[in-house]
């Protein structure tokens, strides 16, 4: 993943801040299910009429991704769970902002954001029951894992760009995985016109433009990082169908098997967004990908308020950086005292 510049360093530093306030945020008490729609809610309105959308938004979460084995198939936590998990989430937070040690994957701890929303659901894998990624096709397990956190699996040593991910090189988490939270950065602004939302990402700061105006779907022969969006209202949801993927990003690329195999190039997904009250979005999303998995799964997660701010600090991340180079010839530089190993024996 590429390293950190000076602006990114700035932008964490206010993101962690941030997020040690979202549990503080008003909404339904705990125990409540406080990511359940509020039934007597309307949501507002744009000057032309759709519902409202708008703002900077956070789906930092102490929810794991998938559901921990001693809930079985129990989708929420009682009410002594979730006081219990808010309380280790403010522990955490404080925790990181005193700690100087250098963490692990992305840095040290302080950078990290590990508060945001504290929910009673005991995973973001909402289906299956149990709450875990399907298992993969027979076809499937016969793909490479793209990208470079699960080292243990990965073909090594590094032989090409190629062997490196599209979010390793800085061009995009494609989706869904963009929308799913990492270790930092998982901030969205959402902006609204006739006809078009458009989605800017702060983490490797994509823009997704999604026409929500009826036009058909672009040529199955067009394929895209981040697919072809088209959205539609229902009701006070925006629904986007996602199609015409390339097969060269991985479903959830901070996760590893079998979120981190390349999936193929007939991903469906179908997104939707629904706000649930002043500071809150539902985002659901269901994958479905037959010849990737052998079912279709479905992730549900809040989306908060980040509050006042009304923009986002630069992502300064640039395709390669230093990353690329430095790790193909190091690859290379191993393969070097390999060879000169083999030839003194």
């Amino acid at each position: 993943m590429p390293l950190a510049t000076g602006a990114r360093v700035a932008a964490l530093t206010l993101a962690a801040a941030a997020a040690s306030l979202l549990v503080l945020a008003p909404g339904p008490a705990a125990g409540q299910g406080r990511d359940a729609p509020a039934e007597s809610y309307a949501a507002p309105r744009t000057a032309w009429g759709d519902p409202d959308l708008q703002g900077i938004w956070s789906n930092t979460t102490s929810t794991p991704f998938e559901r921990p084995a001693e809930f079985g198939e129990r989708a929420f936590l009682t009410d002594e769970e979730f006081a219990a998990a808010q309380a280790d989430a403010v522990a955490r937070v404080q925790a990181a902002e005193v700690s100087s040690n250098e963490g692990s994957t992305a840095g040290p701890d302080h950078w990290y954001e590990h508060l945001g929303r504290v929910s009673n659901r005991t995973s973001q894998v909402v289906d299956p029951p149990d709450g875990q990624v399907p298992a993969l096709t027979a076809e499937a397990r016969e793909r490479h894992i793209i990208g470079t956190v699960n080292r243990e699996r990965l073909a090594m040593p590094f032989d090409s760009w190629e062997d490196l991910s599209p979010w390793d090189r800085c061009i995009t988490r494609s989706i869904p995985g963009s929308m799913f939270p990492t270790f930092y950065n998982n901030n969205y602004q959402i902006l609204q016109i006739p006809g078009y939302v458009v989605i800017l990402y702060e983490m490797i700061h994509d823009a997704r433009i999604i026409p929500i105006d009826g036009r058909p779907a672009l040529d199955g022969g067009v394929r895209q990082w981040m697919g072809d969006s088209r959205g539609h209202w229902e009701g006070d949801t925006l629904v986007v169908e996602v199609g015409n993927f390339t097969d060269q990003t991985p479903l959830h690329p901070v996760r590893g098997e079998p979120s981190q195999v390349a999936h193929s190039a007939d991903l469906r997904v179908v997104e939707r967004f629904t706000r649930v009250d002043p500071y809150s979005i539902e985002y659901e999303v269901t994958i479905d990908d037959p010849r990737t998995f052998v079912r279709d799964w479905t992730v549900a997660l809040p989306l908060t308020s980040a509050g006042a701010p009304d923009h986002m600090l630069e992502y300064a991340c640039q395709e390669g950086q230093q990353a690329v180079r430095n790790i193909l010839s190091g690859a290379r530089a191993q393969e070097r005292r390999a060879a000169a190993a083999d030839a003194g024996r």
